[in-house]
């Protein structure tokens, strides 16, 4: 069980499964316009212990990169989160410059038909 934390305007206490609380951001958008955005606020718990607690410590507060801990840990899942986005777009581009890398002859024309009878099969 997680505590909850309030958002701007958000009043909650008591004990939840998980402590999301949804947080309003307004979105721009074309032409101006704004619309809101529901976002979620998580509380976790993280044990670390030696070595990566250390580690930790040392790149966290007054001599550190990182304000908190919680700045470090957003930080790296940041980098994390782009890390798999860049290799789940590396694999894309492989694979297209495979396929777009075919002869010529090796292609031939379909319809609509055709592609509809195939996908019907699989």
């Amino acid at each position: 069980m997680a505590s909850v934390t309030g958002g701007p305007g958000v009043q909650s206490s008591g004990m939840l499964p998980s402590s999301l609380t949804p947080n309003i951001e307004y979105v721009n958008l074309l032409k101006g316009l704004c619309m809101p955005r529901v976002t979620t606020t998580t509380t976790m718990t993280v044990r670390l212990s030696g070595t990566l607690s250390d580690f930790v410590a040392a790149n966290v507060g007054e001599h550190g990169a990182y304000e908190n801990i919680s700045e470090y840990l957003r930080d790296l899942i940041r980098r994390d989160m782009l890390r798999s986005e860049q290799a789940a777009f590396e694999r894309l581009k492989a694979e297209l410059t495979h396929a777009f890398s075919a002869p010529e002859s090796s292609y031939k024309p379909l319809t609509a038909a055709d592609v509809i009878a195939r996908n019907k099969k699989s």
